[in-house]
């Protein structure tokens, strides 16, 4: 079913997202051809888990909240639908919050040669502030061996506030590739899961040009 919509139905929902919302990305080139990778990005409304998968180019698979398999209306049917396209595992809240077997079957995915997605928050943000990142993605990266790809979500917390799309409005930045090769290798692995999470957020915070929710967030932009 995953391989079934990466062919072929993303080809299909592409062509209606920029019709619709004409989002802005750049980056992509910044996505490696091959192996694994951890996708870690910000956290704005639920249709993220949508829209990453489909602008980037290549597959990637997540866990995601099961509520989100139980949302009303056309928009619900749609997310269940997409949900089940790419294989994503559908994940209790309290699972889900100690984040042991998410990690342990993002784990598996990475060592397959394929790509994991990871929200560092470990929720949306409601207040459309950066909030503290969790070590997940560190943890992930560090046990792999695998890189870090950064992204910045703009504007996706807007896509249905209106009856007419708002065209233009979302932005989605890929930045460059985090590798382990940037955090000291003589640092104990708790030390470098906290090194490396730092280095994440910022690299998040620069891409989506959010404010922190623990302090200023002065950084200048870094793709």
């Amino acid at each position: 079913m995953v391989g079934r919509f990466y062919t072929g139905v993303r080809g299909f929902v592409r062509p209606i997202v920029r019709l619709l919302w004409n989002p802005r990305v750049s980056g992509l080139e910044n996505v490696p051809p091959e192996g694994g990778f951890v996708i870690a990005s910000n956290h704005l409304a639920n249709i993220d888990s949508f829209m990453i998968p489909v602008v980037l180019p290549r597959a990637i698979r997540f866990v995601a909240k099961e509520s989100l398999w139980t949302q009303k209306g056309p928009h619900g049917a749609v997310l269940r639908w997409f949900f089940d396209a790419v294989g994503a595992v559908p994940v209790d809240r309290e699972a889900l919050s100690s984040g042991k077997g998410a990690l342990q079957a993002g784990l598996e995915v990475l060592r397959n040669g394929e790509g994991f997605a990871v929200y560092p928050e470990g929720h949306r943000s409601k207040d459309g502030l950066l909030h503290p990142g969790k070590q997940g993605a560190a943890w992930l990266a560090l046990e792999s061996g695998c890189p870090v790809i950064p992204v910045g979500v703009k504007g996706t917390q807007h896509m249905f506030s209106s009856l007419i799309p708002r065209r233009g409005e979302m932005t989605i930045r890929v930045g460059t590739p985090i590798t382990l090769e940037e955090i000291d290798p003589s640092a104990s692995k708790g030390a470098r899961r906290r090194l490396l999470t730092a280095r994440i957020m910022d690299k998040i915070q620069a891409l989506s040009g959010q404010r922190r929710a623990d302090g200023p967030s002065a950084r200048s932009r870094d793709q």
